[in-house]
């Protein structure tokens, strides 16, 4: 990913619409994996629609700041392309 902020924002504006995984420090020596398509992007947040079989959640918002301090790690999946 990117160094800056805007690096990692304009990276990802790249990659909306592609299956990613997501990998999120949950608190307490816990990590939480999560799949599902990138879905948009903002000014400050990204927004990832879960797979509704596997989440009981359906959208899941992080911070380009949680990817550049690694709190966060995106992991592209060459699979299926979001169908628009």
């Amino acid at each position: 990913m990117g160094k800056t902020l805007v690096e990692i924002k304009e990276a990802l504006d790249l990659k909306v619409g592609k299956r990613v995984t997501v990998i999120a420090n949950g608190g307490r020596k816990k990590t939480v994996e999560r799949s599902g398509y990138l879905e948009e992007t903002y000014p400050s947040v990204f927004i990832v629609k879960l797979d509704r079989a596997q989440h009981p959640v359906e959208r899941l918002s992080y911070s380009y700041t949680d990817v550049l301090t690694q709190t966060v790690k995106l992991y592209l999946t060459e699979e299926e392309e979001l169908q628009a």
